[in-house]
């Protein structure tokens, strides 16, 4: 039996949703994202995953926000993957959902989240029709983006195949598997064993949780050889009774100790493209 892979750690630092009325440790300015993206990386992520947040804290698409972010992300941390959100649950037209793929230069993302249906979440609706997932991964191909794939149910692995056989996605491939958000797909292990098993050929997978279910799914990935997402945009705390508030650093460092017990290595950025198959970021 082969070594398995260094471990990619994927930092979903701040989401669209959470407050600091839910947990007042998430990042939610450019200079505290980029300082929580720091910590992260130095803790062992290799990829850090971006929303941006206008000066009142809700949910914002701006190009010129998330410049900022990935400014000085780059600053503090210039080796880290930079990957985007494109997400449909609060914008809805394309030309929102695309402008920060116009991104360019140092500021350009080499990942940007794709999330491969729609669905619902326990208080809103993520709305992917068919035609803007296509328009979304031509433009993340044309910018030479890479999608990183969000997937939510078996029936959106059988959609990333279709796009596979047809040319729209090609490789690099990289997926986000999300277990148990309430209306998609429970987190158990059997679901996550089906969603790996269906996986397309050459496609590197991490896996999350969201709320309660992120370390039991991190977990199980991490066992299974997979890679993994953690973050406080999936989940607030440390323990399942919700009295002990989570920090992004410390669910890190938590999954560290878990592959280290497990005797899996910590990929590094340099390592993360690789296994990914992003090409090596340029010392300029």
């Amino acid at each position: 039996m082969s070594a398995p892979q260094p471990l990619i750690v994927n930092a979903a630092l701040t989401g669209m949703v959470p407050t600091r009325a839910d947990n007042a440790d998430v990042p939610l300015t450019p200079e505290e994202i980029a300082a929580d993206a720091e910590r992260c990386v130095l803790a062992g992520a290799s990829i850090v995953h971006l929303h941006a947040r206008d000066t009142d804290g809700s949910a914002t698409y701006r190009k010129d926000v998330y410049a900022e972010i990935v400014l000085r992300v780059r600053e503090r941390c210039p080796d880290v993957v930079v990957c985007v959100s494109t997400s449909g649950r609060v914008f809805k037209s394309f030309e929102e959902r695309a402008e920060v793929l116009d991104l360019e230069g140092d500021l350009k993302p080499e990942l940007a989240s794709l999330t491969l249906g729609s669905l619902n979440f326990p208080k809103q609706a993520s709305v992917n029709e068919p035609e803007m997932i296509r328009r979304l991964a031509e433009r993340m191909a044309e910018r030479g983006i890479v999608p990183e794939l969000e997937v939510f149910d078996v029936g959106m692995l059988d959609t990333a195949a279709y796009l596979v056989e047809r040319g729209v996605l090609r490789p690099p491939l990289y997926v986000n598997l999300l277990l148990g958000s309430l209306g998609t797909l429970s987190a158990t292990p059997f679901n996550l064993a089906l969603l790996v098993e269906k996986l397309p050929p050459r496609m590197t997978w991490a896996a999350a949780g969201i709320g309660r279910f992120q370390f039991p799914v991190n977990t199980l990935a991490i066992a299974m050889g997979g890679h993994v997402r953690v973050g406080l945009e999936d989940n607030l705390w440390l323990d399942v009774e919700k009295t002990r508030p989570a920090t992004n650093l410390a669910l890190v460092e938590r999954l560290v100790r878990v592959a280290t017990a497990m005797e899996r290595e910590i990929a590094t950025p340099a390592e993360a493209r690789e296994l990914i198959g992003l090409p090596p970021r340029s010392a300029g």
